[in-house]
């Protein structure tokens, strides 16, 4: 007797096999190398804040460096050379370009996000990343945190990157503060989009749960006894808020 369920899982697994196999061997057949390149197509992997790159930079950068593609065979396309050219770039973090077989370029950026603008008491006008990378300021706008004060490019990168990454990454805390100012001493003070208070948060340390605290405080505290009503909030202390006011 025919066991019909057993047959018929069988040909449905062959069928399924053979249009595996032949999808296999389309997407792994080679590019013709005497393609002439017609187009390059760009995608950039943002992050939570736009960063300064579009596509058509992009394409100015492959131009000016001698990479184009546009116009040239497929077997005069130098993948990797475009990628090391493009990731020389201080605003790209890493690029992957690959062929296609409709005789385009395609690229992938990972762009450098910056996370604070750095305008410190020395002069020095530069971004720096999330990685602490500096990325110098080269006319670009981007709406972003920015930090004062008593800043050497150390400080920055090994203080004022994770400060910046843990404010980015709060939609309240990202709207909320517009300015840091770090004091001689290296302590730090915020300035807050609302409220007309300062916000101490003395050594830059263990900043993640004294801005926690801080908003526990703008929850229950200021949200009863007015955004207004203090200059000066610090959290500089574990398990205590001290406010002067006006």
């Amino acid at each position: 007797m025919v066991n019909w369920k057993k047959t018929l899982i069988i040909i449905f697994n062959v069928i399924i096999g053979a249009y595996l196999l032949l999808a296999v061997t389309a997407f792994n057949k080679p590019v013709d190398k005497e393609t002439v390149c017609r187009d390059v197509r760009i995608s950039i992997d943002k992050g939570i804040v736009d960063g300064f790159l579009n596509a058509e930079g992009v394409r100015r950068m492959l131009i000016e460096s001698g990479q184009n593609p546009i116009g040239r065979t497929m077997a005069d396309v130098n993948l990797r050379a475009m990628e090391e050219q493009l990731e020389k770039h201080e605003l790209i973090d890493n690029a992957e370009c690959y062929r296609t077989q409709a005789g385009n370029v395609n690229i992938r950026i990972t762009e450098r996000v910056p996370v604070v603008r750095v305008m410190a008491h020395n002069g020095e006008d530069y971004y720096v990343d999330k990685d602490g990378h500096i990325m110098q300021n080269t006319g670009y706008a981007c709406n972003l945190m920015v930090a004062t004060g008593s800043i050497d490019r150390a400080f920055a990168r090994r203080v004022l990157a994770p400060i910046g990454r843990i404010i980015i990454a709060d939609d309240f805390w990202r709207n909320q503060i517009e300015q840091i100012n770090v004091m001689p001493d290296s302590t730090v003070e915020m300035v807050p989009r609302v409220g007309a208070h300062i916000i101490y948060l003395g050594k830059p340390v263990n900043v993640t749960k004294k801005l926690e605290r801080l908003r526990k405080f703008y929850q229950y505290g200021l949200s009863q006894a007015g955004w207004n009503k203090y200059q000066r909030i610090s959290v500089e202390y574990d398990n205590q808020i001290v406010c002067k006011k006006k």
